[in-house]
């Protein structure tokens, strides 16, 4: 599905749900158990959940992620961006060229620093938790590769529930261990599930998203002007790149449940659908013959790429404050930062779902 109307039209059709089950192929044992995108479709969690086991497990997962606790996290967000700024200029200092990854030296570091501590992740499991997540949104890993991680994420989250079971903390791992309705709580598996998919999307999607929103400022160097000046706010930037160049180009995978018309089309019960956010942000039919261009003066910025409906992220404000924390005092104190290279020689991320580049090399000027 790639346009807005299609990805809008099938997020809200109730013969389109997440559950594996609805997939014919899977359950005729087409799909082998080494296919690189397996534990997206394997995963028991929210996000392969329908109905009534969605909300249970939506329910239970939201009474730790609240928007009071996001709130709580940000001076101690504003202290990482600080800390990261500092280190940025003085790599920058000590560079031969004064050029410097901001990938590497804050867009990677700040998500991934909020999210160990939201969750309690020690330092030394912080550079293997970064590993693990990226071949998630790799491609181009082989097969063997793509399980060997999925085991190694399931015995680190693993670790890490039977650490703070045994001594609560105040994190989200210790408030989801403890979360329950009445009578009703997480399983091990489900608890282990839910931390998979709040780690994973919640690092890699604002690491792409922070690395996009200065790609997109710095090539629209007016844009960046009338920003910088107070004439548009960064909110409306921010939304108008999460419009343009989100961080999520497809998300697997939704399945017809009954044969069933899409945007037109005829699509047999039992097959899997590809989300396209990517395409959908930039439709003309949605947005006009200027879809297509960066705008942070544009009317309409609303864009699926926090998804819609019954789906929608439960992250999206996190991933808002960090970027709004971030994005400002970076260019509160280098505004003539600049990319290094072309945009064409930057390599882009070897995935269809994360949607960004491997580096950022900038100049501070």
């Amino acid at each position: 599905m790639t346009t807005h109307a299609a990805v809008t039209e099938a997020l809200a059709d109730q013969r389109v749900q997440k559950d594996k089950k609805h997939w014919r192929a899977f359950n005729a044992g087409e799909i082998p158990p080494d296919w690189p995108l397996i534990s997206w479709i394997i995963a028991e969690n929210m996000l392969t959940s329908d109905g009534e086991e969605h909300t249970r497990l939506r329910k239970l997962v939201s009474k730790a992620f609240t928007p009071r606790r996001i709130e709580h996290m940000r001076e101690g967000v504003v202290a990482i961006v600080e800390g990261l700024l500092d280190r940025v200029e003085a790599e920058a200092a000590a560079s031969a060229d004064g050029v410097v990854d901001l990938k590497a030296l804050l867009a990677q570091p700040l998500p991934m620093t909020v999210i160990s501590d939201l969750f309690g992740l020690d330092e030394e499991a912080r550079p293997k938790l970064h590993r693990l997540v990226g071949v998630f949104f790799d491609q181009s890993v082989t097969p063997e590769d793509a399980m060997t991680t999925f085991m190694e994420m399931w015995g680190l989250l693993t670790e890490l529930v039977g650490a703070k079971r045994a001594e609560p903390g105040d994190d989200l791992t210790s408030a989801l261990i403890a979360a329950r309705d009445e009578d009703d709580r997480l399983s091990e598996d489900e608890l282990i599930w839910s931390l998979v998919l709040i780690i994973s999307a919640g690092y890699e999607t604002t690491m792409n998203l922070i690395a996009n929103a200065v790609r997109a400022l710095v090539g629209h160097r007016d844009q960046l002007d009338m920003v910088l000046r107070g004439e548009v706010e960064w909110s409306r930037a921010v939304e108008e790149v999460l419009r343009w160049d989100g961080p999520g180009e497809f998300v697997p995978m939704r399945y017809t449940t009954e044969d069933v018309e899409l945007a037109g089309v005829a699509v047999p019960a039992g097959e899997p659908l590809l989300m396209g956010y990517g395409s959908a942000g930039r439709d003309e039919e949605r947005y006009g013959p200027t879809a297509h261009l960066f705008d942070v003066t544009r009317e309409d910025t609303s864009h699926l790429t926090f998804s819609h409906g019954r789906h929608y992220c439960l992250g999206a404000s996190l991933a808002r404050m960090e970027v709004l924390e971030a994005l400002p005092r970076l260019f509160g104190r280098f505004p003539g930062l600049d990319v290094a290279v072309a945009d064409e020689e930057l390599v882009p991320l070897p995935s269809i779902i994360g949607s960004g580049v491997e580096a950022l090399p900038v100049r501070l000027r």
